[in-house]
């Protein structure tokens, strides 16, 4: 690891003014940026911590909905009885994802910021715009069976490994953002997240000096909530494909859909397609497939991840199914 110096912020305001130096990065749990540092991946000059500041609280909104503190820990978040309860899809996002030591550790907002898994992303030796930009993708004619479907770029085929960023997007959760100059903003989690396009090092919509404050869940949707994840081991992996859906029936007939999709782009995917394709039509298999048809009818597979696109689809059917034959 390279020498770096570090200091404890006192309050937010001080948090964003102490990472405006060159070389400065926040950490938080310290999940990802700390493997990022030993593999020389992320090399910041100075450290802001921000894991004690008072932005842990998971706090009830005039409006009914919630406002998850960006410093509470995603195992707290996932046992809130509130979560439980009234966005039950969060919660069993959240426990899905890595182990109970992690998610003890592991902040909301680092969650959002996490970084891909890709492996090339972590293989120095090899070439990848979003560590080094003008590299190239290694990815792109690799070993891609990881990848994405969507979404992708000649420069990227990256996804993006947060389970609780897809809940959060059927959620249609707020982020709100503290910048240096004492502004605050909410960003729609939709548009939180950018396509890799020519430019897949810029992540986000943050600016260099912005911090996630909180996270604002509106009022629980109507309807059946519930989070799937297929992966290659039962514990610590990322998904191959995710689904989070909310469906609300009405005499047999789906009255309103949300779905979003991990595991197969760049950000978490929320499908307009399918929730067209589901909303008036009956919950029936059928429909489901039609469905996933249309979500999936932009993938394109690299090679290696094919298998992918119509794992996505068996996937939306079995989430569909499961969360229309209990709402």
């Amino acid at each position: 690891m390279r020498s770096f110096t570090y200091e404890r912020a006192t309050d937010a305001q001080a948090a964003v003014a102490a990472v405006s130096r060159t070389g400065a990065k926040f950490i938080s749990g310290g999940t990802n940026l700390l493997d990022l540092m030993k593999l020389d991946i992320e090399k910041p000059s100075h450290l802001v911590d921000i894991s004690r500041l008072p932005l842990r609280d998971i706090e009830e909104l005039p409006d009914g909905g919630l406002l998850i503190g960006a410093q509470a820990a995603n195992s707290d978040v996932a046992a809130d009885a509130r979560v439980r309860t009234r966005y039950p899809v969060l919660s069993e996002a959240l426990v899905a994802g890595a182990s109970g030591q992690l998610r003890n550790k592991a902040s909301t907002g680092g969650n959002l910021l996490q970084r891909t898994r890709c492996p090339y992303f972590y293989d120095t030796a090899a070439g990848c715009n979003k560590r080094d930009p003008g590299s190239g993708c290694s990815a792109i004619g690799g070993f891609n069976r990881i990848h994405a479907l969507l979404g992708v770029s000649d420069s990227c085929i990256a996804t993006h490994p947060s389970d609780m960023a897809v809940a959060m997007t059927v959620l249609e959760a707020e982020i709100e953002l503290l910048d240096a100059d004492g502004s605050v903003r909410r960003v729609a989690i939709a548009d939180l997240y950018r396509l890799p396009g020519d430019t897949p090092h810029i992540e986000t919509v943050l600016r260099p000096r912005e911090m996630i404050t909180s996270v604002l869940l509106p009022p629980p949707p109507s309807g059946r909530q519930t989070y799937r994840k297929v992966r290659d081991r039962a514990s610590y992996e990322f998904a191959l494909v995710s689904v989070a859906a909310v469906v609300s029936t009405d005499q047999g007939a789906i009255s309103e859909a949300r779905v979003a999709f991990g595991g197969v782009a760049h950000k978490p995917w929320r499908s307009i397609e399918a929730e067209a394709a589901l909303t008036g039509r009956p919950a029936t298999m059928v429909t489901y497939r039609a469905a996933a048809e249309a979500a999936m009818c932009d993938a394109v597979g690299q090679g290696h991840n094919d298998f992918k696109i119509e794992l996505a689809k068996r996937t939306l059917c079995r989430t569909l199914a499961q969360a229309a034959q209990a709402s």
